[in-house]
């Protein structure tokens, strides 16, 4: 495994040759933090195989265990977690909760803390002051909470001190910056006292796969949701003190939005790369992905694994295809994956829908573009997301890129440099918030080794 400080520069290394490789993609973040907040919910003890660990699912279990939740890890197997929620479902107060950088731990945690018997701190990573947390907090205090912001209203740090009760109600909030404000109300609801119907009023709402997610979930969970996503308007009927119910083992598939860069190399460099476990079906935004890459000039074959699951092999053509007019909005967590491809690109693209991409780790259309014109690249902002004009490759040239603390711009230069000579990348060591070894990964895949 690498490791790096922030200051140090990784050379990104060229494909030399036609790509053959199978990669092993480690479980998905966004179900593994899930899972772990409705195990919380519980009333009994649940395990989780599979687990992403990286440095969002330990701030997760961080936060779980600050709230007084029991998380055994299995010494010989990290990715095997027992989650027992506290006695009586009530959660320890006067926690102090670290958020890091992690969307689902500040977007998520708070709704644990209604149920605490004290004010929850919450605080992360300066960077982090910067993610907007309003809409989630307003909704909170529509259901009693009480805020107090200690840095710039709306912002992490704050403390939160619950209600005596919860109480169902209808919340209004406007999620157009993140669908994490939905979810996170979502979850929380499956505790509430009756019914909890959750409306977003803005315009836009962004990534309503994940939503779809969380309310996928929720029933997984024994929980009845009505999902009007046409009407944005979500209905949950609490289960109050009884909790939620996931099966005594859950297993977590793999991260999709992580197989994005590997799968897109076989477009930038060549050859083909294979993910294996690829589920028959998901609520993952990534799940998109094979189809964006067919769309891109891949051939994409889904090979049954007969377990219910495939191996998605991916072989770059003989071009790759510009997106013209095109809506991300789905899948916006991978947006970066698509804009390394299409930097080599035969035609424009111009990707809409991606406009709440500015409120992620860094504003990410901002950081695309600017990257994109680092190495001698096309790029520009839009209203909603992100234009990227072909250019040949001979005219784009090598530089230091940086990341911005955001593990997806860290996967995206990687891909960069897939192609383009002399790609070093400033703090590589940032992917590890949801693939702890991308570089010896990405080393494995250049060199042809299987990673089981």
């Amino acid at each position: 495994m690498v490791t790096m400080t922030v200051e140090e520069t990784w050379a990104a290394p060229l494909a030399d040759g036609p790509l053959d490789a199978t990669v092993t993609i480690p479980g998905s973040k966004s179900l593994s933090n899930r899972y772990l907040i409705l195990a919380a919910l519980g009333s009994r003890p649940v395990r989780l195989t599979g687990l992403l660990r990286s440095r969002d699912t330990d701030l997760m279990i961080g936060a779980l265990k600050a709230l007084g939740v029991d998380c055994r890890v299995d010494p010989d197997d990290p990715t095997n977690v027992m989650v027992i929620p506290p006695s009586g479902g009530r959660f320890r107060g006067g926690a102090r909760v670290d958020c890091g950088l992690a969307g689902t731990v500040m977007r998520f945690v708070p709704g644990l803390a209604m149920l605490a018997d004290g004010p929850t701190h919450f605080d992360g990573d300066q960077q982090a002051y910067r993610r907007p947390m309003r809409p989630l907090l307003d909704g909170l205090t529509q259901l009693g909470a009480k805020i107090e912001y200690l840095g710039q209203e709306g912002f992490l740090p704050f403390v939160l001190t619950p209600p005596d009760r919860l109480v169902g109600r209808e919340v209004t909030i406007d999620s157009s910056a993140s669908s994490q404000f939905i979810s996170g109300l979502l979850l929380l609801a499956a505790r509430a006292d009756g019914t909890m119907t959750i409306v977003h009023s803005g315009q836009h709402l962004p990534s309503l796969p994940h939503i779809a997610m969380t309310v996928d979930d929720l029933r997984q969970a024994g929980v009845q949701v009505q999902a009007n996503p046409d009407l944005c308007r979500w209905s949950v009927e609490g289960r109050g003190s009884a909790g939620t119910q996931l099966p005594d083992r859950v297993q977590v598939e793999p991260d999709l939005s992580n197989a994005a860069p590997f799968l897109g190399a076989a477009l930038i460099g060549g050859g083909q790369v294979s993910v294996p476990n690829w589920p028959e079906r998901t609520t993952q935004p990534g799940g998109l992905l094979p189809e964006y890459l067919k769309t891109m000039g891949a051939k994409v074959d889904m090979v049954p694994d007969g377990q219910g699951g495939a191996t998605c092999r991916v072989t770059g053509g003989e071009a790759i295809h510009g997106l013209g007019d095109f809506d991300l909005s789905p899948a916006g967590e991978i947006v970066p994956s698509i804009a390394a491809i299409l930097v080599f690109a035969d035609g424009p693209s111009r990707l809409h829908g991606i406009g709440h991409l500015r409120g992620h780790e860094t504003n990410r259309l901002k950081a695309l573009a600017t990257e994109i014109s680092r190495i001698g690249g096309q790029a520009r902002e839009l209203d909603d997301g992100l234009a990227i004009e072909p250019v040949p490759v001979h005219s784009m040239h090598g530089a230091v890129m940086e990341t911005y603390a955001d593990h997806r711009m860290a996967t995206f230069a990687a891909m960069i440099g897939l192609r383009v000579p002399g790609i070093r990348v400033r703090n590589i060591g940032t992917t590890a918030k949801t693939m702890p070894d991308f570089p010896g990964m990405w080393k494995r895949m250049l060199a042809g080794e299987g990673q089981g």
